[in-house]
């Protein structure tokens, strides 16, 4: 079946270039029977909350059939839907009346590994060794006495090497298989044709169901070393000084652009507009700006801004350095605060910004550190509206319009991220960010399920309900009402979305037209300030005294209250300039 979007959907042939996708995590979103589990139809409860809120698309993470031994991202059908999220006429639903509000639909598509329930890869235990089915797979023989060790030192990235050994079918000890993630999340062999073949088909399932796009995971993995030469201590990302030819074994190789100008190829033979953002961790910004040419992927994360502290210069540094390299390639940059897998904003920035490590940012990485959980909200909020002024798109992750923070004191046993158990409990893992939304002041889950249901699938904090959808609308001093301002200024207001900046010297004078442009010189002590034509400012306060907005400019939203036109600390506010 077919799903065409109806006419209200808008004409906008590069609308990833400027859209604004709300994140949806189903198991975390809304629960309309019950289970204690988000679902398909309670999304759809929401879609006229996601109007309201001004957003243009949705990403919905996986709603396959699956296992769950990874949240839905160790896929056993791609074609298919859980039945705990509902049924496939439950989502040609819920495509149908997004886009009748003008919402857009984009799907995760997981094509790095699949589940170890998935047809083929149950074929290739049966099969065994040498045979054609097990070539769908990375299968090899150990090394040392009688097979006994991994192929090779590669590690996953929930803990523990990154090879399982299989119990063949005569009982004795057999091959190895290659899974970067979990045991039970085996990674294909993109360069079986099988593979490509398959997912091309997946492709075209769902855009022919009405599918605007898809979030491609750790779409920088799917190709690896044809020889799986070992580590041997090589890190990730790999630094700016790397020896030309010197390539990772298994993250970022070259072969992996030939995927995706397949895709794109496949994107593009759509009459309406289907778009691409990718999951790419590289670090360098031209390794990342290798994906978003013309005949690749349309977007991808910008993590490296994710990942900066909440400092005045390592923030303009990475804003410049990212929209420089996305201009080279005439991409459009995605800016993106949060998600699934990392700590929450108003978390990371509650903790002393001089203080962060760099690196991957989940809460593992913070625990130990003070936390000033009021600073880290006036800081998210500043970060929302600096991250929506800038040129390109924008991801906001559920919850963060509303505040929300990091869920730090789940008890480990009721953790359910694979992370927990790969790593012996050292590592918290990622479910403090997953916690089931609150959507209402009262009730025992605050509104994600109906009244007497199971409880929820992860414990929520016994105030949740203080940070509700309901606590905060009509409240014009909170933080959803605040999403809701900037998003609707956003819509109409011709200077954002796509486009340009100038960066501006904030000390050169109070009024508009004396702001001298500062091209790439460093920004004044502690504040970053940007204008976009015609007539926008940004001015972000990142110090801890107020400082004076320019004379004669209107303030069109602010993140904090404002007094006697100074900027207090912590603040971003919009300005529209004589």
């Amino acid at each position: 079946m077919t799903v065409s979007a109806p006419s209200s959907l808008p004409v906008d042939r590069d609308w990833w270039r400027h859209a604004v996708v709300y994140q949806i995590y189903p198991r975390s979103f809304a629960d309309s029977n019950g289970d204690g589990v988000g679902d398909i139809n309670g999304i759809r409860s929401r879609l006229p909350y996601l109007a309201s809120l001004g957003i243009d698309a949705i990403w919905v993470n996986p709603w396959y059939p699956s296992p769950m031994k990874d949240a839905g991202y160790d896929v056993s059908d791609y074609r298919a839907i859980e039945p705990v999220f509902g049924t496939m006429a439950d989502a040609e639903a819920l495509i149908t009346e997004a886009h009748g509000l003008g919402i857009r639909v984009i799907l995760d598509i997981v094509p790095n590994h699949t589940s170890d329930q998935h047809r083929w890869f149950q074929a290739a235990l049966a099969a065994g060794p040498g045979s054609p089915e097990r070539e769908r797979f990375v299968f090899r023989e150990g090394r040392g006495p009688n097979g006994d060790e991994p192929p090779n030192d590669w590690q996953s990235e929930f803990g523990g090497p990154a090879w399982t050994r299989v119990t063949e079918a005569d009982g004795r000890p057999g091959q190895w298989y290659l899974r970067l993630f979990a045991p039970e999340q085996p990674d294909v062999n993109w360069n079986h044709p099988d593979i490509a073949d398959e997912f091309t088909e997946t492709l075209r399932f769902w855009f022919d169901r009405g599918v605007d796009g898809f979030r491609i995971d750790v779409a920088h993995g799917l190709i690896k070393d044809a020889d799986l030469r070992d580590l041997d201590g090589m890190g990730f990302p790999l630094p700016d000084d790397t020896p030309e030819g010197v390539e990772h074994p298994h993250w970022d190789q070259p072969g992996v652009h030939d995927v995706f100008r397949t895709w794109r190829e496949v994107a593009d033979s759509y009459a309406e507009p289907k778009a691409f953002c990718g999951e790419i961790w590289v670090g360098r910004d031209h390794r990342l700006t290798a994906y978003l040419r013309p005949d690749e992927l349309h977007t991808a994360f910008n993590f490296n801004f994710l990942m900066a502290p909440w400092l005045a210069g390592a923030m303009r540094e990475v804003i410049t350095s990212t929209l420089n390299a996305h201009i080279s390639v005439g991409a459009p940059a995605t800016w993106v605060l949060g998600n699934h897998d990392v700590c929450r904003p108003v978390s990371r920035y509650a903790r002393p910004q001089e203080l962060l490590q760099p690196g991957f940012p989940n809460l593992q990485a913070y625990l130990g550190l003070p936390v000033d959980l009021e600073a880290g909200r006036r800081r998210a909020l500043a970060a929302a509206l600096l991250s929506l002024a800038l040129p390109g798109g924008a991801y906001i992750y559920q919850g963060e319009e509303v505040g929300l923070a990091e869920v730090e004191d789940i008890p480990l046993d009721a953790r359910q991220d694979p992370i927990v158990a790969g790593t012996d409990g050292k590592d918290v893992g990622r479910d403090g960010c997953r916690v089931p939304l609150p959507w209402a002041l009262e009730g025992t889950s605050a509104g994600f399920s109906p009244d007497g249901a199971a409880a929820p699938w992860l414990p929520q904090p016994a105030d949740w309900g203080t940070h509700s959808v309901e606590a905060q609308d009509g409240d014009p001093s909170s933080s959803l009402e605040l999403y809701r301002k900037a998003l609707a200024i956003r819509a109409h207001h011709p200077a954002l979305g796509d486009g340009e900046m100038t960066w501006v010297d904030p000390a050169s004078g109070s009024g508009p037209s004396s702001l001298r442009q500062a091209q790439d010189r460093p920004s004044s002590g502690s504040v970053l300030a940007f204008t976009r034509e015609p007539g926008f400012a940004c001015w972000v306060n990142f110090g801890d005294e107020p400082l004076p907005l320019p004379e004669g400019a209107t303030v069109l939203v602010a993140s904090e209250e404002l007094s006697g036109g100074l900027l207090p600390k912590d603040t971003a506010a919009w300005l529209q300039l004589p």
